[in-house]
């Protein structure tokens, strides 16, 4: 939990694409935010999705954004600073953010040091943000808790790429069935090491047929 210091607002450069159900405010119950984001690439087309929720449990907004070609990384931040903007900008002073990210979530509760350039000036900004709430704090939760937030980051970018939905992390492929294709591996200790990227969801199931390559 961070060190209360005086608020401040945003100017809402996060929540252009909030679909907001309920505006209401609680100045000290805890909201609630689950957070996700992720490209299809990694980096690729990214885009991230926020559930936040009154200290009730009723969903109050959702928020969804297709933010260009980027990391999973850069994508999990552009979430978790939507989500304190949109609190922010409600007036909202206690908020408790859940994430699938243990990265994220372990760089903002200062276990872990921001070492890439990409993330610092998000980690900063995320930093300051969420010290102008009375109460904050960020937890690690598995990706089936997570499954809502998920979804909304597929919506966005399936809305701009013009593919249907499919309910899957965004740093994995489609479920289309591709074709064929060939790839290169090379057999070291006993197993198949892909050279070229495969693009394969978590325990996809492929047909490989081994073709020796002689080299001159």
């Amino acid at each position: 939990m961070f060190k209360r210091t005086p608020a401040s607002r945003g100017a809402g450069l996060f929540s252009d694409s909030a679909s907001e159900l309920n505006s209401a405010p609680s100045a000290t119950a805890a909201y609630r935010a689950n957070i996700d984001g992720g490209s299809r690439g990694n980096p690729g087309p990214a885009s991230y999705g926020v559930i936040i929720r009154d200290p009730r449990g009723e969903v109050v907004a959702k928020l969804k954004k297709y933010i260009g070609r980027s990391t999973n990384n850069v994508a999990e931040y552009y979430g978790l600073i939507a989500a304190l903007d949109y609190a922010q900008q409600h007036g909202i002073r206690a908020l408790r953010v859940e994430s699938d990210s243990e990265l994220l979530v372990r760089q903002m509760s200062g276990q872990y040091k921001v070492k890439s350039s990409e993330l610092k000036p998000l980690f900063e900004r995320a930093r300051k943000m969420a010290q102008t709430f009375a109460s904050f704090k960020i937890d690690h939760v598995y990706r089936e808790q997570n499954a809502e937030a998920d979804a909304l980051a597929n919506e966005a970018l399936d809305e701009t790429s013009g593919r249907p939905s499919v309910p899957s992390k965004l740093s994995t492929a489609s479920t289309t069935p591709q074709p064929p294709r060939k790839v290169r591996a090379r057999f070291r200790n006993g197993a198949l090491i892909p050279i070229d990227p495969l693009d394969l969801l978590d325990g996809s199931e492929v047909e490989i047929t081994v073709r020796p390559i002689i080299k001159a």
